[in-house]
């Protein structure tokens, strides 16, 4: 469905995309995760039509995106990071002018307006001023606007942050009813848990580069993580840390008085790393299981918290 080849672009002296290369199959739930700057709204920008790149090729549904973007955009919905509405219109008013610039025809236009506000939990607020709206109702409506002509490919670029748990789970349902429906859907998130749920395949993308790609359970197997236990103890003094270092069993990392034990199966190592411990006359005050996610995983590879 989309095809994207040595994709660059600069702003001045800024380099934002470095040759990024990626493709995404029809009816695919993409998700591209990065820390801020890494790249991701200038890639959702390129394909989408809003800008152009300094080199580099998009295919869109078999079409060449430089030669075709009229065709491309009507295919193509939107939902941006800011807020796409008119303060002073109502709802409906908004949906209709958005609506208007795809080209709906009036009767269809307003079955859909219908549709897609029910869709949204947001008929019975149809008629309300957007600058009466709470900031997960204006998310919800932009996601209606990019709906209305019925897209191929959906981009979501934060389509949840900074709105009320209500409208953030309601999102949910509707992106997993488009995808099940068949909808291409490009997804971007600072919400590692969401990436992971919904995403059938994820690019990690950092300095305007794909640094990996794959499912969640290829990104595990990339990056070599293993779930681990973190033991903390209440031993006083230099000499125990000596003598763990010395005497401790197992694959671990001390750091300060807490030990990370890599493990290959926790349910078997747990026992194990307790027995190592109370050998040596570790005091635990603390144990904890540390699974491996998203999260741990893109930490790993990028080096930076997806906020940075």
């Amino acid at each position: 469905m989309i095809t994207v080849e040595n994709l660059k672009k600069s702003f001045g002296t800024h380099v934002a995309l470095n040759g990024i290369s990626f493709s995404i199959a029809e009816g695919e739930f993409y998700g591209l995760l990065g820390p801020n700057g890494a790249g991701k709204t200038t890639t959702i920008s390129i394909i989408s039509t809003i800008l152009e790149p300094d080199s580099g090729n998009v295919m869109i549904n078999g079409m060449e995106l430089k030669k075709n973007k009229v065709a491309c955009k009507k295919i193509i919905g939107v939902v941006p990071q800011e807020i796409a509405l008119y303060d002073k219109l109502s709802a409906v008013e908004n949906l209709q002018f958005w609506g208007s610039l795809y080209n709906v025809e009036k009767s269809i236009l307003e079955q859909r307006i219908n549709e897609n506000l029910e869709l949204l939990g947001l008929a019975d607020r149809k008629d309300d001023k957007i600058k009466n709206y709470s900031g997960g109702m204006k998310r919800r409506i932009n996601i209606a606007a990019a709906l209305l002509h019925e897209p191929k490919i959906l981009f979501m670029d934060e389509p949840t942050v900074g709105i009320d748990p209500q409208s953030r789970n309601l999102i949910f349902d509707v992106v997993q009813k488009l995808h099940k429906k068949g909808m291409t859907i490009i997804y971007t998130t600072h919400y590692m848990e969401e990436a992971e749920k919904f995403c059938d395949r994820i690019g990690i993308i950092d300095k305007g580069e794909i640094i990996v790609q794959g499912t969640f359970q290829e990104l595990r197997e990339f990056s070599k993580m293993k779930e681990s236990i973190l033991v903390r103890y209440a031993n006083e003094g230099d000499e125990i840390a000596t003598k763990i270092k010395n005497n401790l069993k197992g694959d671990f990392v001390l750091n300060g008085k807490e030990i990370i034990f890599s493990c290959n199966d926790i349910k078997s190592d747990l026992p194990k790393v307790v027995n190592y411990c109370g050998e040596i006359g570790l005091e635990l005050s603390h144990i904890d299981i540390q699974h491996v996610n998203l999260e741990t995983i893109f930490l790993k590879l990028t080096g930076k918290q997806l906020r940075d």
